[in-house]
């Protein structure tokens, strides 16, 4: 798999992140907002560490 594709794999998965997160918060559940926050700093960290690679 190249860099460019999984760029994009990492930024769908924080943006599905992002949406779960919300729904979640919404609904009154804080600790699944609080696992997917966990989850959308991990994909963070790995685009930020495909994109310097």
């Amino acid at each position: 798999m190249n860099e460019r594709r999984m760029r994009t794999m990492y930024v769908a998965g924080i943006a599905l992140n992002a949406v779960a997160l919300v729904y979640a918060a919404m609904d009154g559940s804080p600790l699944f907002a609080a696992t997917f926050g966990i989850v959308m700093c991990y994909l963070g960290v790995r685009y930020w560490m495909v994109s310097n690679a």
